[in-house]
């Protein structure tokens, strides 16, 4: 007969798995993460490349490397003192980690292909925010480029230093 559950027994998690481009690092999270959102300071728009970066923030004690901690590479950013880990072999962003929450780690969401348990509904550092970031204007097909898309305007508006 099976025996009955201890009351300070912890209940086993459901996992979520995220690899680098290159999938020599291999990590592991227990879902659901604490927290997400999308990120648009400078810091994280130059480390990540792109208009804002997307992050899910664990506890440090739920994340375990599975596979490459050999390939891990870090870089402590001096003004904040943030620590940004990274793949050596193709460079994918990796782990971001705060010195002023130490217990807590922030990984981008994009390493994950399924769930991770938490929606980004956060946006940080949006004094920084791009102008040139796409916004959710209409998107048409562009004719002769299978899987592109452009977007539409309603009127042809000339950057002003084209004028």
């Amino acid at each position: 007969m099976p025996q009955p559950e201890s009351r300070t027994a912890r209940p086993i998690l459901e996992q979520a798995q995220g690899r680098c481009l290159c999938e020599g690092v291999v990590l592991e999270i227990d879902v659901p993460a604490f927290w997400a959102w999308h990120d648009h300071s400078a810091a994280s728009r130059r480390a990540q490349g792109c208009a804002y970066a997307t992050y899910i923030g664990c506890w440090k004690s739920r994340v375990r490397v599975l596979q490459g901690e050999e390939l891990i590479a870090r870089y402590d950013e001096p003004v904040t003192g943030a620590e940004r880990s990274f793949c050596r072999r193709c460079g994918s962003p990796l782990f971001y980690a705060r010195r002023r929450a130490p217990k807590m780690i922030n990984i981008p969401r994009g390493l994950f292909e399924g769930r991770t348990g938490r929606e980004p509904r956060y946006h940080l550092g949006c004094d920084d925010q791009v102008d040139w970031a796409y916004a959710g204007e209409p998107l048409s097909p562009l004719k002769g480029y299978p899987g592109v898309m452009r977007a539409r305007s309603r009127r042809r508006v000339l950057e002003p230093d084209l004028l």
